[in-house]
């Protein structure tokens, strides 16, 4: 049995149905994350998919809406689980770290929605829970952070016009520079891909 994971976090419907949606840093997110897939499967790697809920907010994560499921085309396979967490980290509210346990599984590999929000953060709990983590920045998708000081209600236009706005390229930069050495190894899905045991991943 493989001892490799890999986690696909918050690749849901909830985040296209927000304008800012066309301003995502990685149009090519879906065949990433899809050609991650296929190879974990094929190496006989878990692939364990997380969804981010937000119960009785009304918002675009409130599960009563309906969008709170994965992207259209992303589908698990009989024995790949599907988590729903309410934290930021795909291990503080899920049973994650149990179900690797069960499996025997030291190394993961990360992929999924925001760069520098919930898939950084789940690596770098990960790697302070004792595993090897490896994340997939070309397998990630973020988008503009607008200063803390713009009003809530600011639109799309007004956050990419805000010369303080982060972009999507600092935001990659940034969480890349954080995490390697630290607490991930940071690779591309075409290395991901292109290793033939999971042990040399990390």
């Amino acid at each position: 049995m493989s001892r490799a994971a890999l986690v696909v976090i918050d690749v849901q419907e909830s985040f296209r149905q927000r304008p800012i949606w066309a301003y995502g840093s990685n149009p090519d997110l879906v065949r990433q994350v899809e050609r991650l897939v296929a190879a974990a499967r094929e190496r006989g790697d878990l692939v364990v998919w997380v969804l981010h809920s937000e119960p009785g907010t009304g918002g675009l994560f409130d599960p009563d809406l309906g969008h709170v499921r994965l992207i259209d085309g992303l589908v698990p396979v009989d024995g790949e689980p599907t988590l729903v967490k309410t934290a930021h980290n795909a291990f503080t509210t899920t049973n994650l770290q149990q179900v690797l346990t069960q499996a025997g599984i030291h190394d993961l590999t990360v992929c999924g929605i925001r760069t520098e929000q919930c898939v950084e953060t789940t690596t770098r709990v990960g790697a302070d829970l004792g595993y090897r983590m490896t994340f997939v920045t070309d397998a990630t998708l973020t988008f503009p952070i607008p200063h803390r000081d713009l009003p809530e209600t600011a639109t799309v236009a007004e956050i990419l016009a805000d010369p303080r706005t982060l972009t999507n390229e600092e935001i990659v930069t940034r969480t890349e520079y954080a995490l390697a050495g630290r607490f991930a190894t940071i690779r591309t899905v075409d290395e991901v891909t292109g290793a033939t045991l999971a042990g040399t991943r990390g």
